[in-house]
């Protein structure tokens, strides 16, 4: 017996439905019945039944200035919805595999909690050399290139009095223990998008990090990838390494909705 393929059991009419739903765009928020059937292809009186059910449903509501249609309240409830019931740790573990798997190195998902940096969840990469777990590893901020990203992207009145407060521990010969030089630092990172941690933790091992930003562009975590300095080479970093981790973090960010709501600004 062959097996149908899933889009043999679309409903064309739902389709449609969907269709004019996903028609309103913040540089279209309000369109007219003439306008839905152009852009759609769709005969006027379908487009016009179409929007009658889903203005009884809350969908979509008329302007009765203009007669044109909006969005409703239930689409932005719909929406809220899938954001609330969006896990960090869900979204993040599929781009976390992806990205070890595509650079053979370990990637970590880390969030802030209140003055620490905390490795929430790693993925191991299969490497002859292991890179010790950071899973569930507390660590100053100033250090890291993880911590360094949460900086750079948190409030800046928040990341501002971490700078000022913080304990600059000298970890390892490189680490930045100067707070104007964190500063620049910050700023730094603040306009690529990225941050990188050249032993600033551990001799030996370096990171890079980009952040990961919700519906409302804050950050709720940070992406990134660690390994021994003799496989991430300063031209490696710079050709292969941050392009992916930032690529990956963008990802991450857009089904955390950062994307939707940026685009509502």
């Amino acid at each position: 017996m062959i097996k149908r393929k899933k889009s043999d059991y679309i409903i064309h009419s739902v389709d449609h439905a969907f269709d004019v739903l996903e028609a309103f765009r913040a540089d279209e928020p309000e369109l007219g019945v003439t306008q839905l059937a152009k852009i759609l292809n769709l005969h006027k009186n379908n487009v016009f039944r179409i929007l009658a059910t889903l203005e009884s449903r809350g969908y979509v509501e008329q302007n009765l200035r203009t007669g044109n249609y909006r969005l409703g309240l239930k689409a932005f409830e719909a929406g809220q919805a899938y954001l609330r019931h969006t896990s960090l740790l869900s979204v993040a573990r599929p781009q976390m595999e992806i990205l070890s798997s595509e650079l053979r190195e370990n990637s970590y998902l880390a969030v802030l909690r209140g003055d620490y940096v905390f490795y929430l969840d790693e993925v191991i990469a299969d490497q002859t050399i292991q890179v010790i777990s950071r899973l569930g590893t507390r660590v100053s901020p100033h250090c890291t290139a993880t911590g360094k990203v949460f900086l750079a992207f948190m409030e800046a009145p928040l990341g501002e009095g971490l700078v000022e407060t913080m304990t600059l521990e000298k970890m390892t010969s490189k680490t930045i223990t100067d707070r104007r030089k964190l500063r620049s630092e910050i700023k730094k990172v603040a306009e690529s998008g990225y941050a990188v941690d050249d032993e600033e933790w551990t001799e030996g091992l370096k990171c890079v990090a980009a952040p990961i930003l919700d519906y409302y562009g804050k950050i709720q975590g940070t992406l990134s990838v660690s390994g021994p300095s003799d496989r991430l080479p300063e031209a490696r970093i710079a050709d292969e390494i941050i392009n992916a981790v930032a690529g990956h973090a963008k990802e991450v960010s857009r089904k955390m909705g950062y994307l939707i709501g940026k685009a509502q600004d």
